[in-house]
């Protein structure tokens, strides 16, 4: 076993004997190989199920970075560019002046539609012709790619519809024929999971008031931030949302339910080839991964930088300590990332839903020390 697995494994155990974390994952892949593959803790409480290798985990956001990567796939495949008109894909999206967003507007999150109606219900969020149509009805926030602000739910929508338009199927069909199939993580990666697969899910619960005591609680935020313009409360993330049934069934790409080995071997098939299956060209690599946008998120009020799908810099970094990596954070405190420069990839799925990013960090911490 090697000195790296050795060491991210007794970190991972430290997590959950502190009773800090309940159950986790941690992958990393370098040069196309699996080099870390820990798992430690229970996947269900109640049940004491521990968790392995091959259990999925609902993690909010970083499912963006699949969707993003499905998007770049038919690119690559030319059915459209990024500078495609989304009207042109999606004539009904015209409306109210939305007609100047191309797909490099939506997955550099400057397309000016971040929000979704504010009575908007989590049964909603399920049904994909009611989220179209909130999109097609909703109207721009600023002028698409003049700024940048976090489309939280809106992002998955948009880029769903564009695949669905160009390719006629619904983007879990295309995920699994495009990408997780390909990579042989098609039972480990998905959006919508079918419920006859629900009971491999790990449980998510939310980490105790007290552990999340330096975060700013809801309460303290400025009443007029946009962020609580661009949707509900009741639709922030949270573990009674992350376990619905309906919520993991449906399509929701703004998220998605995967192991940590199948969104760090999906990273690994961006940076390069994994077992003879590569996702997209180097030139679109670093097209992609390339700062697209940046500055204060007009959304959340603080800093970020975009690629085309993906964040830039570690998720408990900046685009400027750590410009060679790209990837997506998760509300929750999960996190899969790549790194150009090592050819590195993680992923920490848990289910304890925290408000930081620590985990990330001491994990990240030690696979960068021995990557360098």
């Amino acid at each position: 076993m090697s000195d790296l697995q050795k060491q991210v494994q007794a970190a991972a155990d430290e997590l959950v004997e502190s009773g800090q974390e309940r159950g986790l994952q941690v992958a990393v892949y370098r040069g196309g190989e699996q080099v870390v593959d820990v798992v430690a803790g229970v996947a269900d409480p109640e049940t004491g199920r521990p968790v392995t290798s091959d259990t999925p985990f609902y993690n909010f956001s970083i499912g963006k970075g699949a969707t993003a990567t499905v998007a770049h796939v038919l690119a690559e495949r030319g059915l459209f560019g990024y500078d495609t008109p989304v009207a042109e894909l999606w004539p009904e999206f015209a409306a109210h002046g939305k007609g100047g967003v191309t797909v490099r507007h939506v997955l550099s999150h400057t397309a000016g539609v971040p929000g979704i109606p504010l009575h908007t219900t989590p049964e909603d969020v399920c049904d994909w012709g009611t989220m179209v149509a909130a999109l097609e009805d909703a109207e721009l926030w600023w002028e698409p790619g003049t700024k940048m602000g976090y489309h939280a739910y809106t992002f998955g929508f948009l880029v769903g519809e564009i695949v669905r338009r160009a390719t006629g199927k619904p983007i879990s069909q295309v995920l699994r024929e495009e990408v997780s199939g390909p990579l042989g993580v098609a039972d480990e990666l998905y959006f919508g999971m079918p419920a006859a697969e629900h009971h491999r899910l790990a449980r998510l619960e939310d980490a105790p008031m007290e552990m999340s005591a330096d975060m700013p609680s809801f309460e303290d935020m400025p009443a007029d931030l946009p962020m609580f313009k661009a949707g509900p409360m009741t639709l922030m993330p949270t573990a009674e949302l992350g376990n619905r049934p309906d919520y993991l069934s449906a399509d929701i790409p703004a998220g998605g339910k995967t192991s940590a080995r199948a969104i760090a071997r999906m990273y690994a098939a961006l940076l390069g080839e994994v077992d003879g299956t590569r996702l997209i060209s180097p030139g679109r690599l670093r097209e992609v991964t390339s700062v697209a946008s940046g500055g204060v998120d007009e959304v959340f009020g603080m800093p970020a930088t975009w690629g085309l799908g993906y964040g830039i810099g570690r998720p408990d970094s900046s685009a400027e300590q750590t410009p060679t990596v790209f990837g997506m954070a998760g509300a929750g405190g999960s996190a899969a990332y790549a790194d150009t420069a090592t050819g590195v990839t993680v992923a920490i799925t848990k289910n304890r839903l925290t408000n930081d990013f620590g985990v990330v960090t001491l994990i990240g911490d030690i696979v960068a020390r021995a990557s360098h």
